[in-house]
């Protein structure tokens, strides 16, 4: 490492944005990874209630 106090600053700056950059990449896979759950849980949520109105239904006509 040099002895110009500029060269430290640029240097510690740079290693904070490299940080950053890996902290924004995970975030970006986590969001993914929680989006794609919620589809897979929302469509089982909608074949859930398919199922249960198609019962009810059922019931209704055999009243």
């Amino acid at each position: 490492m040099s002895d110009d106090p500029r060269a430290a600053t640029i240097d510690r700056i740079e290693q904070a944005l490299a940080r950053i950059e890996r902290a924004a990449q995970v975030n970006t896979q986590t969001t993914r990874a929680l989006a794609s759950r919620h589809a897979a849980l929302r469509a089982r949520i909608g074949d859930a209630i398919g199922a249960l109105d198609a019962v009810i239904a059922r019931e209704a006509d055999a009243d």
